[in-house]
């Protein structure tokens, strides 16, 4: 976490599941800083639906961005292949 507070990068997969999130992009831009990681959870949080897993994941140490998070999201139609237990091949997965 940088000096400045926890800087929070709004990834394309969030925007595309969450309205609330897709509106802070398209008023503010894909970044937030809060004064905490505790605050920017709550903001995941508030920007969930049922139609929207979307959560914050810490930037791996080698991310080439100065983000300290990530809002990320996934969309039911993926979540819900897995969950019927069927197999994708590689090439499903490249798309």
């Amino acid at each position: 976490m940088s000096d400045d507070g926890y800087l929070v990068r709004v990834k394309p997969s969030a925007r595309k599941v969450s309205a609330p999130a897709g509106r802070w992009v398209n008023r503010h831009g894909p970044r937030r800083v809060f004064e905490t990681k505790a605050l920017a959870r709550e903001w995941a949080r508030a920007c969930r639906g049922p139609t929207a897993p979307v959560w914050l994941q810490d930037a791996p140490p080698w991310a080439d961005d100065e983000a300290d998070g990530y809002l990320v999201g996934r969309t039911r139609e993926r979540a819900r292949t897995r969950a019927t237990g069927s197999q994708q091949t590689l090439a499903d997965t490249e798309r």
